[in-house]
C-alpha cells in the first residue's frame, strides 16, 4: 500500500487511514493532512465548525469546562460542572455528540458542543 504519507512526528512510512484521520501505528500520532495544508476542508470546518455553550468555534487540542452537571450513561457517576477537559477532538458523533475526550476519574467519553464553554 504505497500512499506516499509519511508520519509528521516520527517520519515512518507505515501510516493509514481511518476516516479523514491518518494514523501512524509506531508513535499513535493522529492527523489530518487537509487541516494542516488548509485546503478546501478545513475552510469549510471553520465556517461551519463546532461551537460551546457561548458560540466560541472549537478546535482539537482545546482546553474546555463543563457548564452544567452531566449523568453518564450506563454508570452511576456523574461529570460535576466545572470540571475542566484538556486536549479534546472533534468528531462526527452520533445524537450530536461531537466531542471525544478523556475526564480524570471516568474515562473516555462523547460529550455535546452546548454543554461546554471554551478554557
Amino acid at each position: 500500500m504505497e500512499n506516499g504519507l509519511k508520519c509528521p512526528k516520527c517520519r515512518s512510512e507505515h501510516v493509514y487511514q481511518d476516516g479523514d484521520l491518518w494514523i501512524c501505528p509506531e508513535c499513535a500520532h493522529e492527523w489530518n493532512p487537509q487541516a494542516a495544508t488548509g485546503t478546501s476542508g478545513s475552510e469549510v470546518s471553520a465556517e461551519q465548525g463546532v461551537r460551546d455553550a457561548h458560540g466560541n468555534v472549537l478546535a482539537d487540542g482545546d482546553a474546555v469546562t463543563v457548564i452544567k452537571d452531566l449523568k453518564v450513561k450506563g454508570s452511576s457517576s456523574v461529570v460535576k460542572g466545572g470540571t475542566k477537559v484538556k486536549n479534546i477532538r472533534l468528531v462526527d458523533g452520533a445524537d450530536g455528540h461531537n466531542i471525544s475526550c478523556k475526564i480524570d476519574g471516568i474515562g473516555a467519553m462523547n460529550l455535546k458542543s452546548e454543554f461546554v464553554k471554551k478554557a
